[in-house]
């Protein structure tokens, strides 16, 4: 059996694995490279191997740098099923077409604009091909065992981290081989904690937090003084947001902070369109949070939806102080950056990040203070108060991986890290080897590793 890392190898986006049993070709996540233009530049890339000859497809969640690349993968040639768990496939139905439709209008700017290198610039694909791509879905529920192909099974775990997230089991010629996807974190106040498992023949595991132990900190008292001392400068919080348990969770704290008194009470708007639909996400899929269907609708309640451009339009030039939350979380693209280029320039607001930063995309370079930030071809500078709270982060920190390891009854043959940036990735892999004594390593980009 080989595996190919085909991508989140040496960097933390673009995720894709593919097992070669010997009788099948698995693709283990589909996921868009983001980050700096050499990265970006892969998902324009012959495509390492042909796409008619992969037998299935499994997905371990929606965000894009695990899913943003099955449109051009079906657009290619992928006939076979994508497999992943209801909730997934009910995040990628809205976002996958609205990566489509943002590849679109950004390929509009930039012609529009001549800020783009290629004449004419054109998207990776459409918003149609995304939803073609869609109608290829096939739905797992965890905790199930499925035969997938010959001698092949399939079985899903919860890994928290977002809804649907799940790790992968794979058992194929007498081997199991286990993708942990992004893992969550143990005491997350929305989301179950990830899965125990307690064995696998290969286990590849991720690293974003790898270096980092997330500060325990008063959330709530911080993010009362985030938004006090923007209010009383007469500003507004820009919170860039992922996925619907992402908004959710920043929606969670808010809502403590009315129900303490802790804050101004300044209007809450959610431009999003994952949260347009996220309480009917969150309905179906309600046995993956730990709190109430009814706790939720209060959480959501307390945040307006903006659902058309000309509100969207009324609300950036709204000079009252406010809260928006918007997508997405790395700023690479979205409706979050339209919000930027309008709230950036003003040193009265406050942009507020709350989870993990590839490098080299744009909240990267704004969480590292750059002084001029480049949105839509056009460079501006950066006025706005810059936060980062690390304890909203949707990923599990280096203590809470090594603590999910240790409930292993025996070490994997072999354990690769992935899916972080090389000095999360080492670090992690030396605290594996000191503290569980297990082999294990960090693949590099198109590695190819043989499992017997």
């Amino acid at each position: 059996m080989l595996l190919t890392f085909l991508g989140a190898a040496g960097t933390i986006t673009g995720s894709k694995y593919l097992l070669n049993t010997g009788r099948h070709k698995i693709l283990v996540d589909c996921g868009l490279f983001l980050g700096d233009k050499a990265l970006r530049l892969r998902n324009w890339s012959t495509f390492p191997v042909k796409p008619q000859e992969i037998d299935a497809l499994i997905i371990t969640h929606a965000q894009i740098d695990h899913s943003g690349y099955i449109p051009l993968l079906v657009k290619q040639g992928y006939r076979g099923p994508i497999y992943a768990t209801p909730a997934t496939i009910a995040l990628c139905s809205t976002l996958l077409p609205d990566s489509g439709y943002l590849q679109e209008v950004d390929a509009t700017h930039a012609n529009l604009h001549h800020y783009s290198t290629h004449q004419p610039a054109l998207p990776l694909y459409t918003k149609e091909d995304a939803i073609y791509a869609l109608k290829q879905f096939v739905p797992i529920e965890f905790m199930q065992t499925h035969t997938i192909l010959t001698h092949v099974a399939l079985q899903f775990y919860p890994a928290g981290h977002i809804l649907g997230a799940s790790m992968i089991e794979i058992e194929a010629e007498n081997l199991c081989v286990v993708f942990t996807g992004d893992m969550g974190r143990s005491h997350d106040p929305l989301m179950r904690a990830p899965h125990i498992l307690r064995s696998a023949d290969y286990l590849i595991i991720e690293s974003a937090y790898g270096n980092r132990l997330i500060e325990n900190e008063a959330v709530t008292k911080r993010l009362a003084k985030i938004i006090n001392d923007t209010a009383n400068r007469g500003g507004s919080l820009l919170i860039p947001a992922f996925t619907a348990g992402c908004v959710l969770r920043v929606l969670y704290y808010l809502k403590q902070l009315i129900d303490m008194n802790m804050y101004a009470h300044i209007p809450i708007y959610l431009d999003s369109p994952i949260a347009i639909n996220a309480m009917d996400i969150i309905t179906q899929h309600k046995d993956e949070l730990k709190v109430s269907l009814s706790t939720c609708k209060e959480i959501l309640a307390i945040a307006t939806k903006v659902n058309a451009r000309d509100e969207f339009m009324n609300l950036a030039l709204n000079p009252n102080s406010k809260i928006i939350i918007s997508a997405n979380g790395m700023a690479t693209g979205g409706r979050i950056l339209d919000y930027l280029q309008t709230y950036i320039i003003d040193a009265r607001n406050t942009i507020l990040f709350t989870d993990f930063q590839v490098e080299g995309t744009i909240g990267d370079r704004i969480v590292r203070l750059e002084k001029e930030i480049k949105i839509h071809g056009q460079m501006y500078p950066v006025c706005a108060h810059i936060e980062n709270i690390t304890a909203l982060a949707a990923h599990a920190d280096y203590q809470e991986l090594l603590a999910w390891l240790s409930h292993f009854t025996s070490p994997p043959r072999h354990t690769f890290l992935t899916h972080g940036e090389k000095s999360a990735t080492l670090l992690l892999k030396n605290k594996i080897k000191q503290t569980l004594h297990w082999p294990c390593s960090v693949p590099e980009y198109l590695d190819v590793e043989s499992l017997c």
